[in-house]
């Protein structure tokens, strides 16, 4: 009887041995799964299933001093595919039941045939699209992400999402857009396809427009790579840039580009650049460049023409530059108006080098104002000599040569001096009273007239009134605290000769504007063709300012080898017309007495 019970104990002791080891056994795989190897795991799995995507930083906006927008974003789409899911099969598609409308089948629609309907709309064939895939597989066989279009517009975003391929998927993605098309296009730069700033201010203030990325993840399905809806992270958030607001008055830009396209196609010229500068203040009311470039299509114009060469490409100035070295003449009380000399065609200096004028006559008693009238070469190198080297070079520094402007704009030249007058030749030594022997830009110029215009007092160019974060904050401010480089007395004296060139000059007729006092200088030039000669083209020119008994304009006007008229008269009527519509919008007070009688000769 013992013997008999106790079979059925053991029984229940061995199955409940196998139960303990068996439960023991789930317990430590769990924990194993759940704890230890969990992070794994989970990694894995986010491995196969897991995507993630950049969330774009919008880029901010390029407004005019109005708030015109001259450049902001639109939005894109970047396509993409996996190729593994590609080449899982045919995509499986519902269609009308032909024989019973009010049905559907499942139709399997081949890879060929998917890929071709794809085609069609990103604008590739299907085999390039094929290449795609089998490209990314060789890299890696479990390749699940590749893409086959980028910045593609609305429509075709649309037109993709009506394919209903399970493997194909559109990501967001923000480009540039300049609704003026080619107004300012010089200026404002551009972006490449992949959105980096590459030109312009788009580059040079990249720091304020860029937005930073952020990121987010989700989990799709295996079978068909369906978002699996409540499964995205955000990782990190997105912010937008600063929106870029400039002194530039988009109407008037308008039509200085167009008035400077009409005279370089009316005189068969290289191109030109016409600055228009607020004389009080140093900001640039615009700033026109021909060949104009639009950023929207910036392949559309050769690569030299994409820039601003009126930032870029320094020359040589030629006569504008005199008002500058009689300032300084007048500054170091070594002239004024009607101080006087006696020159001839030309001048042979004691230190060898040869001074000549562009135009023959013999022995002439010019004053100061009529060294300019006449722009005499001669006369300007007897005044100029007045002044030591050392004084004239500290005299260019302080007017804003030898160095880029407070813009700071891309790729913008500094101009050379020629070393200083350490380095200075006997003919440089010259050379560089008359605008010859050293380089400068048209913004540079445009801000010695400003200069003289403020009685003598320079202002920092301004191209950026500052750059507005997405909170309101505004930084970047340009600043509005001048520097003195003569005295009044030079500036005015220097003003009222200018006015008598306007006045009696050989181009009055073709610049004048009625009702204003006009202070303008006109200047031809040689080129340097780069291989120490000079091009048989000229570079011509006029700058000047009004009202001249108040100053508050600034227009300086600088044309390449006009063909057809290979002299300053092609800048002229350019000069006229900028002037007087700049006057015009700004509701400038006609000037209220005549300018001031002034000797020519003594």
């Amino acid at each position: 009887m013992n013997r008999v019970s106790r079979r059925p104990l053991r029984r229940i002791i061995a199955a409940g041995l196998a139960l303990v080891l068996m439960v023991g056994w789930f317990v430590i795989r769990l924990v194993d799964i759940q704890v230890v190897r969990a992070a794994e795991l989970n990694a894995a799995s986010e491995d196969v299933r897991s995507r993630v995507a950049t969330i774009y930083g919008e880029r901010g906006e390029i407004v005019d001093a109005n708030g015109i927008v001259l450049a902001d974003s639109v939005m894109r789409y970047d396509i993409a595919l996996s190729p593994k899911q590609a080449m899982l099969g045919p995509v499986v598609r519902e269609q009308p039941d032909p024989a019973d409308p009010s049905k559907t089948i499942e139709v399997e629609v081949p890879l060929d045939q998917v890929l071709s309907e794809l085609g069609a709309v990103i604008g590739r064939s299907a085999e390039e699209l094929r290449g795609v895939i089998d490209a990314a597989l060789e890299e890696d066989p479990d390749s699940d992400f590749a893409y086959v279009a980028k910045l593609v517009d609305t429509e075709a975003y649309e037109e993709v999402g009506a394919l209903d391929i399970p493997w194909v998927v559109p990501y967001e993605h923000p480009s540039r857009r300049y609704p003026n098309g080619a107004v300012a296009g010089n200026l404002l730069g551009f972006m490449d396809p992949d959105g980096n700033a590459v030109a312009g201010l788009e580059y040079s203030e990249d720091a304020c427009l860029a937005g930073e990325n952020g990121q987010r993840t989700w989990l799709h399905s295996l079978k068909d790579w369906v978002e699996i809806p409540g499964s995205e992270r955000v990782l990190s958030q997105a912010r937008q840039g600063g929106d870029l607001q400039l002194t530039i008055d988009s109407d008037l830009q308008y039509f200085v580009q167009r008035v400077a396209a009409a005279q370089v196609q009316a005189t068969g010229a290289q191109w030109a650049t016409v600055t228009v500068m607020e004389a009080k203040t140093g900001r640039l009311l615009a700033v026109a460049d021909v060949p104009t470039v639009d950023p929207n299509s910036p392949s559309s114009v050769d690569s030299d023409d994409r820039g601003s060469r009126a930032f870029t490409a320094p020359f040589e100035p030629g006569s504008t530059f005199k008002a500058l070295t009689s300032a300084s003449v007048i500054d170091a009380g070594k002239g004024d108006p009607t101080a006087g000399v006696t020159a001839d065609y030309q001048y042979l200096p004691s230190n060898g080098a040869d001074i000549t004028d562009s135009h023959g006559h013999g022995p002439t008693n010019y004053t100061m104002t009529g060294m300019l009238i006449d722009s005499s070469n001669t006369a300007m190198s007897l005044f100029g000599e007045r002044v030591s080297d050392e004084q004239r070079y500290e005299d260019m520094l302080d007017f804003g040569l030898g160095s880029v402007s407070e813009v700071g704009f891309a790729g913008e030249a500094a101009g050379d001096l020629h070393g200083g007058p350490e380095a200075w030749d006997a003919q440089t030594k010259y050379a560089t009273m008359f605008g010859q022997g050293l380089t400068t830009t048209a913004i540079q110029i445009a801000s010695v007239y400003q200069t003289i215009a403020n009685g003598g007092v320079r202002m920092p160019v301004t191209l950026v009134d500052g750059c507005r974060a997405a909170d309101g904050v505004v930084t970047e401010r340009a600043s509005t605290e001048g520097s003195r480089v003569v005295s009044e007395k030079a500036a005015d004296q220097t003003a009222q000769m200018l006015e008598r060139v306007y006045l009696e000059g050989w181009l009055a007729d073709d610049w004048n504007i009625p009702g204003y006092r006009v202070a303008a200088k006109t200047g031809t030039a040689q080129v340097a063709d780069g291989n120490g000669g000079y091009q048989s083209g000229h570079l011509v020119s006029v700058s000047g300012f009004a009202p001249a008994d108040d100053p508050e304009f600034v227009v300086s006007v600088s044309i390449m080898d006009p063909v057809k008229m290979n002299s300053s008269a092609a800048s002229a009527p350019v000069f006229q017309q900028v002037m007087s519509q700049v006057l015009k919008k700004y509701r400038t007070i006609p000037s209220g007495a005549p300018a001031p009688e002034l000797p020519a000769t003594w």
